[in-house]
């Protein structure tokens, strides 16, 4: 609570520190291209001399079980109604815990889970349905919740919600249920160690064990115990954690710790590292089929799964020649059925495969994506090419995506962040550039209750042709085996004539212009002050991006600086440059506090005139060697997993760059000059032309943005219609 926050002294915080960060408390794990002799040396050089700490009282495990339901109503500024279900549940480290996960997957997993396939899909009285087993060393928690439809009845989603709890508690898991469980823990399971770090990687894994199991290897047993699960596990085990504990303390001599003489140089701060390794992407092969669509494999054998995507010249820009939020609703109605399979069909599939697929789209591409394990590749092809070749689009799935996307939009617009989006995109290139739609893309209201069948048939028929589109893959695959696969399901699809958006440059503003957008109440207030820049495929694009870097593209840029550490304004700013085939948004994006709306805009101000080099503040040496320190030292890890390397090819065929772009790319970054930033920064930055949009209480921030006579002011409501001077939205 902010009571806690407010009431902590600086001498609580030095004692959890001197209470907890000892060395008898701590697990360090190492994973990555290292030998363990080395790790154990470095490892008792550099912490071998660290106390142990005072003695730590472990408490045993002693699950809460609770016999009477209890329940509490809040409300908050939301436009759906949601309801939450909690039971305390095991410990982690408990065998139940397992077969809790796989009862989660079977109720809210997937399409056909009891759930989503009963609130979301068949009755379309909710819009999303989860649940998850939250397991923690002392205890769990076992929690499922669904959002209620835009005007939708929670006490139905309620009802809905405990009728089929209660079918399955009496009833159990089918074996379909379970096996397609198991499958999908272990996918997930698979995909996690592919990376060395982070939430479910290896150190993660090996770290988790050992602080909570006592071994590195305990996560073994966890997951031959989901391999094993039968239908009577996860059925008993729901049936004791979620239809209905002795706490037991134990005192033990504090063992005897001691510490090693220590050969370091405290005094002169933590050692430096010098020696950096050399970051490289896979070696990658490229084909051609005869109807023109382009193959490119990339082999990666660590462990047996691949990545894959189809990227297609579509995108949000597409709806030019159609419906706004077009291009985003054909990309998720791709997996609600083919000419063969049904939703759940193809839900129930990727399951069984232990694959993922998804598709969306950006502003310039639109793309088909999947995971899976290569022992199954041929059936998960199948799925692949099945629902890229043959979407059905049936109507009564349209209808069900259709209510979900409107409501989307009309969350959009309650939002302050995507209100400004929403209307940034059109004030910035006028009513006919193909980008002048919704950054968002999700369209407007009107226009998405306006999409049939037939506009989403015609969208893909046009734009998913051969010859508009790259496969790539990435991972446990070889071109050899790859390729005749692809032929066998690909080589069919015909060749077709595609549209030529319109991406034609457009002109600065010759003054900025103010729009306000009134959200009466609003604590915050948001502001976005951009322009255009040149596209990523500009022969200056790295010293364009050091621009973005130094002022606002990191915790440490200027704006965030200034706006956060040292106004305490924000809690973060940053400028944005998006990564677009023509001209692309830049814009400064602040959350402020209401009352400091006006400074706020000031400093921004201040900041975009203070990097050009007549502003008295432009790059600086230290700043262009941090950033590239952050873009060259951090290549080793930047493709740690298939789906890096793959999103980094992508990058290349989306934007045409050279073959060898990242073979160069850390000379073409070491190249960089002061000289080439600056400018940059002169061509680039144009803070006297900017278009601000504000989104805020306007009764208080409106006096405050008039005395700062930065331009004009208009005033537009959250669909970016003209408002009346007088009036608010």
């Amino acid at each position: 609570s902010m009571e806690d926050l407010n009431a902590a002294t600086l001498e609580d915080v030095h004692e959890w520190f001197e209470t907890y960060y000892g060395a008898a408390n701590a697990v360090v794990a190492v994973a990555g291209d290292v030998e363990p002799e080395d790790v154990k040396r470095r490892v008792e050089e550099y912490f071998g001399d660290i106390p142990s700490g005072p003695p730590l009282v472990k408490p045993e495990v002693n699950v809460a079980r609770r016999t009477q339901e209890s329940r509490h109503v809040i409300q908050d500024r939301v436009p759906q109604a949601r309801v939450y279900k909690a039971w305390n549940v095991a410990a982690y480290g408990s065998p139940d815990v397992e077969y809790l996960d796989l009862a989660s997957d079977v109720l809210t997993d997937g399409k056909s889970s009891r759930l989503y396939k009963r609130l979301v899909y068949d009755e379309q009285i909710a819009t999303d349905v989860s649940s998850f087993n939250y397991s923690r060393e002392l205890g769990g928690l076992f929690i499922v919740w669904a959002t209620v439809q835009p005007g939708g009845d929670l006490a139905a989603v309620e009802e809905a919600l405990e009728e089929e709890m209660v079918r399955f508690l009496q009833e159990g898991p089918t074996e379909a249920e379970v096996d397609r469980a198991r499958s999908s823990q272990r996918g997930s399971f698979l995909r996690g160690i592919e990376r060395v770090g982070g939430f479910g990687g290896k150190s993660d894994v090996l770290a988790a064990s050992q602080v909570y199991l006592g071994s590195p290897d305990a996560h073994e047993e966890s997951q031959a115990r989901i391999l094993t699960a039968t239908t009577e596990d996860v059925h008993s085990t729901a049936k004791q954690w979620l239809s209905e504990g002795a706490f037991t303390l134990e005192v033990h001599p504090f063992p005897e710790y001691t510490t090693t003489e220590s050969v370091v140089d405290r005094s002169e701060g933590i050692p430096e590292v010098t020696e950096f390794p050399e970051g490289e992407l896979p070696d990658r092969q490229e084909t051609t089929l005869d109807n023109g669509m382009k193959v490119i494999v990339a082999e990666r054998h660590a462990v047996p799964v691949a990545s894959m995507t189809l990227l297609l010249n579509a995108g949000y820009a597409a709806d030019q020649f159609g419906t706004l939020g077009t291009a985003d609703l054909a990309l998720s109605m791709l997996d609600e059925g083919t000419e063969t399979r049904n939703a759940l069909e193809i839900s129930d599939t990727l399951d069984r495969l232990g694959a993922t697929l998804w598709a969306s789209s950006d502003l310039d591409t639109s793309q088909v994506s999947m995971t899976l394990l290569t022992e199954n590749l041929g059936e998960s092809l199948d799925l692949f090419s099945d629902v890229v070749l043959n979407p059905a689009f049936p109507a009564q799935e349209l209808e069900r995506l259709r209510k979900q996307q409107i409501a989307a939009i009309q969350r959009e617009k309650t939002r302050p962040v995507t209100m400004a989006l929403r209307v940034l995109p059109e004030l910035l290139y006028g009513e006919d550039h193909a980008y002048s739609m919704p950054l968002t893309g999700s369209g407007t209201e009107e226009s998405v209750a306006g999409i049939g069948v037939e506009d989403l048939a015609e969208f893909h028929s046009t734009w998913f042709r051969p010859n508009n589109a790259v496969l790539i893959a990435v991972g446990d695959v070889t071109m050899e085996d790859l390729l005749p696969r692809i032929e066998r399901r690909f080589a069919g699809w015909e060749t077709g004539e595609i549209p030529e958006k319109n991406l034609g440059e457009v002109s600065h503003r010759e003054e900025s212009v103010v729009y306000l957008i009134d959200r009466p109440d609003s604590e915050q207030s948001i502001i976005l002050a951009g322009h255009v820049a040149p596209p990523r495929s500009d022969p200056d694009d790295l010293a364009i991006d050091a621009v973005h870097s130094i002022l606002g593209g990191s915790f440490t840029a200027r704006i965030n600086m200034n706006l956060r550490e040292d106004k305490h304004w924000s809690y973060g700013a940053r400028t944005r440059l998006m990564d677009t085939a023509a001209q692309r948004p830049f814009y400064v994006y602040a959350p402020v506090q209401s009352d400091k709306t006006k400074e706020s805009m000031a400093e921004i101000q201040k900041e975009l005139k203070g990097i050009r080099p007549e502003g008295g503040e432009p790059p600086t040496a230290e700043e262009l060697e941090k950033i590239k320190d952050k873009k060259i030292l951090t290549l080793p890890g930047r493709w740690e997993t298939n789906r890096a390397v793959l999103t980094d090819i992508v990058e290349m065929e989306r934007f045409e760059l050279p073959a060898d772009y990242w073979e160069t790319f850390a000379g073409e970054v070491r190249a960089l000059t002061l000289v080439n930033v600056s400018e940059q920064a002169e061509a680039v930055v144009k803070p006297d032309r900017l278009v601000w949009v504000v989104v805020g209480d306007r009764s208080e921030i409106e006096e405050g943005i008039r005395e700062l006579d930065l331009g004009e002011i208009r005033y537009l409501d959250a669909d970016g219609n003209p408002v009346e001077a007088g009036g608010a939205s």
